[in-house]
């Protein structure tokens, strides 16, 4: 009787309708009409799943009915004391409803009531039911490790065939929660790959199902995925600096399994871009460089066979071309009667011969420029000058490698005019001998062989 009184209280209530059209709600005030028929559950009147429950009740014969009232109780909501008004059903026809409005693992209670237009009816037995638990993930899953950059996952696909889709969610060491990162659409769908991952780092990876209706299952078991780590660098390299327009870099050969080939890099400055200059599968290098003293740095990286590459900025070597040899130091220039003796220093001991270059200037504009080629000693005597003209003279050496030195400073001579310049002394074949002696000939005036300009000597370097 107590039940029925509590029942009967309940309909006062004024709720927003849920699982069906907008219908009347129950008036504030009722009559109570006890010769309505009650509203009876079939044998098998309720099945439940994970988040609906569907009842089935007998038919209502009698034709006062206008309406069936469905309540509901949450025992979770404890701010809700008793049954609360949930729907109603205006066809007393009808003998099915369904409640999707519950979560799953969750208990509920239901009750009937019918209603005529002046009255309603007894209120029916109170239903407690029980919804299904969260529908479990993928019994069996596994990790495949050390693939380069990437994780594989498989697992065996659901037997339950309401799984519609599989969502992947990973989480690393550093992470506090669970992130998904995919889904994959269709039950029979047994593996995800993860790429774009980093090298020899940890990751954590489960799977949860989630169904046509929309419930997502418990999370699987939690697998762990290493990614492959790079391949051991090379820490040893030398360059040569004493080759002629080449450097030479060698290295220590990789003891990688898997190594596939190297990378050299090369850069005008220590900590500068480094350019990939040479893929190599053997651990020495010739770069060569149409340029003297030129130095470069390098860097070597291995690559393996999935394409990793080491690092290679811990380990720098610097190579540089053979140099130029110091410039000669010119020691004198002199105008000789009408001939201009010029001297100079070797100042390097890889100097092997000397070139001398000339510009005659002859008034403003006209010039001439003379080169003379494999000069072994230390002077040069250029015998044909002319008077009222300006000459420049520059010394080079040359080492063995053909390298030019760097230019000595320049000199300059101006020869007076024509009448002062002495012409030297000739002799005549048939003259005979006097009987005086000979006049002395002063030192200054005792001159070499002449070395004569050389047409095809090839200097772009000077």
């Amino acid at each position: 009787m107590k039940l029925l009184t509590l029942s009967t209280l309940c309909t006062v209530s004024l709720l927003i309708l849920s699982g069906c059209t907008t219908t009347p709600t129950p008036e504030k005030k009722a009559v109570i009409d006890s010769t309505l028929p009650v509203v009876t559950l079939t044998k098998n009147g309720i099945i439940t799943d994970m988040k609906t429950v569907a009842f089935e009740w007998k038919s209502i014969q009698d034709p006062r009915v206008s309406a069936i009232y469905l309540y509901k109780r949450d025992p979770k909501d404890t701010e809700v004391k008793g049954l609360q008004f949930l729907t109603s059903i205006e066809n007393r026809y009808k003998t099915h409803y369904v409640d999707i409005t519950n979560e799953p693992n969750s208990r509920y209670e239901y009750a009937f009531r019918t209603v005529s237009k002046n009255a309603e009816g007894k209120l029916s037995q109170i239903y407690k039911v029980s919804t299904l638990p969260v529908l479990r993930s993928v019994a069996w899953i596994h990790s495949i490790v050390g693939l380069p950059r990437m994780a594989k996952i498989i697992w065996r696909p659901h037997q339950s065939e309401r799984v519609e889709s599989y969502i992947i969610e990973r989480k690393t060491l550093e992470d506090q929660k669970w992130e998904e990162i995919d889904r994959l659409e269709g039950r029979l769908n047994a593996e995800y790959i993860d790429t774009e991952l980093e090298d020899n780092h940890v990751y954590f990876y489960r799977i949860r199902v989630e169904t046509f209706d929309g419930i997502v299952s418990t999370p699987s078991e939690i697998v762990k995925s290493v990614t492959k780590a790079l391949p051991k660098g090379v820490s040893h390299i030398t360059a040569t600096k004493d080759l002629p327009k080449k450097i030479k870099i060698d290295w220590e050969a990789s003891k990688n399994k898997d190594f596939k080939r190297y990378y050299l890099y090369r850069a005008d400055a220590m900590h500068g871009r480094y350019e990939l200059i040479a893929k190599l599968y053997n651990n020495t290098f010739l770069d060569k460089i149409d340029k003297d003293g030129q130095s470069y740095f390098y860097r070597v990286s291995v690559v393996d066979k999935d394409g990793l590459e080491s690092k290679h900025d811990k380990h720098t070597i610097m190579g540089m071309t053979l140099s130029k040899p110091e410039a000669p130091a010119i020691a004198e220039a002199k105008l000789l009667g009408n001939v201009i003796k010029l001297t100079w220093k070797n100042t390097d001991p890889r100097i092997k011969s000397f070139i001398v270059v000339r510009k005659h200037k002859d008034g403003w504009f006209k010039e001439d420029v003379k080169r003379f080629k494999n000069i072994k000693a230390n002077v040069f005597i250029d015998k044909n000058i002319q008077p009222e003209s300006t000459y420049t003279y520059i010394v080079y050496g040359v080492d063995k490698n053909n390298i030019i030195s760097k230019a000595s400073s320049e000199i300059k001579i101006e020869t007076p005019e024509s009448d002062k310049i002495i012409e030297a002394p000739k002799v005549n074949a048939v003259e005979k001998k006097v009987a005086t002696e000979p006049k002395p000939v002063k030192k200054e005036q005792i001159v070499q062989e002449i070395i004569s300009p050389t047409d095809d000597l090839d200097l772009n370097e000077i």
